[in-house]
C-alpha cells in the first residue's frame, strides 16, 4: 500500500536547467537556476516515489549528456534536454511512495533531477541506503557510483596481483583516489598523476600513493612515466585518454591490463584526438577493456561488504569538495572540466 506525504501542498522547487546544448568547455552560464512549483503528492496510480533531494553528484560523464544528440555518435545514457532540469546521481529522502520496495522516510541513491523535490517514476537502478553510520554524501561517491566504478574497474577488469605496478591518471578525483587505495591494499606499487601541487600532495600524504606527479609540469609524459616506472606498467586505470594514453602505451609491460573508465581530455573536443601507439597492444599482448558501471550493479552488496569495514576502520580515506546550495551546482559541475575540484565534487541541496 502506498505511503503518503503529510498534505499535498504546492511548494517552490528550485531547479538547475540546461539552457542550450554545449559546444566546447561547459561553463556555469550554460545552466540556470530557476524556481518552479511542485505539488507534494504523487500522481494518482503512480508506481514511483516523491523525494526530497539531499546531495547531488557532479560526474564527468554528465558532459556527454550536454551535447546535441548526433546520429552515428550515440552516448551510453540519454542526453539532457534544453529548458529542462538536468539529472544525475544523488541521495534523496522518500516523502511518498507508490512502489512496493520503498516507503516514506527511506533514504535512497540513484539518478534523480537537479531540483529540491522530484517525482521519480522509474525506480530501476535505485538502492535503499541501509548504513547511515557513515556520511550520507558518501553515497554520491565512495559508496555510490564512483566507488563501484573504482571497484569494478580495478578488481573485475584489471585482475590485480600483489606486486603489480599500477598507474592511475586523474588520480585525485572521485574514482582515482579510490583506485589508488584499493591498489595499495592489494600490495601494488602505485603512482598517480593530477593537475596541481595540492592534489599531488594529497595523493602521497592522504591516500598513500607511492609516488605522484603534476602532469602540467611535465614536458614529456613518456619520460615522466619511465622515471616512475623504470620496469614498466602492469595496470593502467584510464581516466584521461588522448596524449596520456599514447604515452602510457609505450610504457606498458608484457600482458599488461588497461581498464578504460573515461577519457576526460576528450569530452570538450568537437573532434576527438587520435591515438598513435595502439600496435603496442599487439606486441605486448595487452588487454584493454572499457566498461560501464551500470552493467555491474549486481555486485553492489559484495562491494559494500568490502568497503564499509575499510571506512569504519580508517583504512581508506575519502576527500569531498562540497558546494553548499543548489544555486552553486552549475559552477561546481562546470569546474570538473577545468580541474577546479579537489576530490569528489558534491552539491548539498539539503542536509535533511
Amino acid at each position: 500500500m502506498a505511503s503518503s506525504a503529510a498534505g499535498d501542498e504546492v511548494v517552490p522547487n528550485k531547479q538547475v536547467i540546461l539552457k542550450n546544448y554545449v559546444i566546447g568547455s561547459p561553463s556555469d552560464s550554460d545552466m540556470e537556476v530557476k524556481t518552479s512549483t511542485i505539488r507534494l503528492k504523487l500522481p494518482p496510480g503512480s508506481n514511483g516515489v516523491l523525494v526530497k533531494n539531499l546531495y547531488l553528484s557532479c560526474d564527468p560523464y554528465m558532459r556527454g549528456r550536454m551535447r546535441r544528440p548526433e546520429a552515428g555518435r550515440p552516448y551510453f545514457v540519454e542526453n539532457f534536454k534544453p529548458g529542462e532540469p538536468i539529472s544525475g546521481y544523488g541521495v534523496s529522502k522518500v516523502l511518498e511512495s507508490g512502489h512496493p520496495n520503498f516507503k516514506k522516510g527511506d533514504l535512497i541513491w540513484g539518478i534523480t533531477y537537479w531540483e529540491e523535490y522530484s517525482v521519480i517514476e522509474s525506480m530501476e537502478g535505485f538502492f535503499k541506503i541501509e548504513h547511515t553510520d557513515v556520511p550520507l554524501s558518501y553515497y554520491t561517491g565512495i559508496l555510490g557510483m564512483p566507488g563501484m566504478t573504482a571497484y569494478v574497474g580495478f578488481f573485475e577488469i584489471s585482475s590485480p596481483k600483489e606486486g603489480d605496478r599500477v598507474y592511475v591518471s586523474a588520480a585525485a578525483g572521485a574514482v582515482g583516489q579510490l583506485v589508488g587505495q584499493f591498489a595499495k591494499l592489494s600490495g601494488c606499487y602505485v603512482v598517480g598523476s593530477a593537475g596541481s601541487k595540492e592534489k599531488v600532495d594529497l595523493l602521497k600524504n592522504k591516500f598513500g600513493f607511492d609516488e605522484a606527479f603534476n602532469y602540467k609540469e611535465e614536458e614529456d609524459w613518456d619520460a615522466a612515466l619511465k622515471r616512475y616506472f623504470p620496469e614498466g606498467i602492469d595496470i593502467y586505470f584510464e581516466n584521461v585518454g588522448g596524449k596520456m594514453l599514447d604515452a602510457v602505451l609505450l610504457n606498458m609491460r608484457l600482458h599488461g591490463r588497461i581498464s578504460v573508465c573515461g577519457m576526460i581530455s576528450q569530452y570538450n573536443l568537437e573532434q576527438p584526438e587520435g591515438v598513435h601507439n595502439l600496435f603496442v597492444l599487439v606486441m605486448k599482448r595487452i588487454r584493454m577493456e572499457g566498461f560501464i558501471v551500470f552493467d555491474h550493479y549486481h555486485l553492489y552488496s559484495k562491494f559494500l561488504d568490502m568497503v564499509l569495514p575499510l571506512i569504519r576502520e580508517g583504512k581508506i580515506s575519502y576527500v569531498e569538495d562540497v558546494a553548499e546550495g543548489l544555486e552553486k551546482g552549475p559552477a561546481a559541475l562546470a569546474g570538473l572540466f577545468t580541474g577546479r575540484n579537489v576530490g569528489k565534487q558534491v552539491v548539498v541541496v539539503a542536509r535533511e
